[in-house]
């Protein structure tokens, strides 16, 4: 018997083992829309900022554990930026114990329509401490020629 109360329906079958604590989770037994599969998984959890500045259009990613060699970064139809990958799973020894697999592993890939401005030929991407930053330049919006016309009588 437990020294802890069960009160959100999960189980704790040791209270001196720190691994056995199962969290409550309110969305346990609510199904969601087969959109989401366990292989898309890892697709849903690449999280990336996208924010515009005067110059550029500049994408972070969050990748931890992947080498740049392993991530690909890809235009396509000259405006959809394309960033995917494979994270592996860990091999097992026969002698572990697993006690928790949270990690995602995986393929992922996220995909992003650019805005017309951009200048498509000169992205660069670069990746520092499982974050990669991808820069896309903005082309240098022409101001409209103004011509002024006299108002006659």
């Amino acid at each position: 018997m437990s020294l802890i109360p069960n009160f959100f329906g999960g189980r704790r079958s040791n209270v001196f083992d720190p691994f056995s604590l199962e969290v409550w989770d309110p969305f346990k037994d609510f199904h969601f829309p087969s959109s989401v599969s366990a292989e898309n998984l890892a697709f849903v959890s690449t999280r990336v900022d996208w924010k515009e500045t005067p110059e550029a259009h500049v994408l972070k990613a969050d990748i931890p554990g992947l080498k740049k060699e392993e991530v690909k970064v890809q235009i396509e139809d000259d405006r959809v930026l394309q960033i995917s990958g494979e994270r592996n799973l860990e091999k097992e020894d026969k002698n572990d114990t697993w006690h928790r697999v949270e990690r995602s592993s995986g393929k992922f890939m996220r995909r992003f329509r650019l805005p017309e401005n951009v200048k498509v030929e000169q992205v660069k991407a670069s990746m520092e401490n499982g974050v990669l930053t991808v820069t896309v330049p903005k082309k240098e919006v022409k101001k409209p020629d103004v011509k002024a016309i006299e108002i006659s009588a």
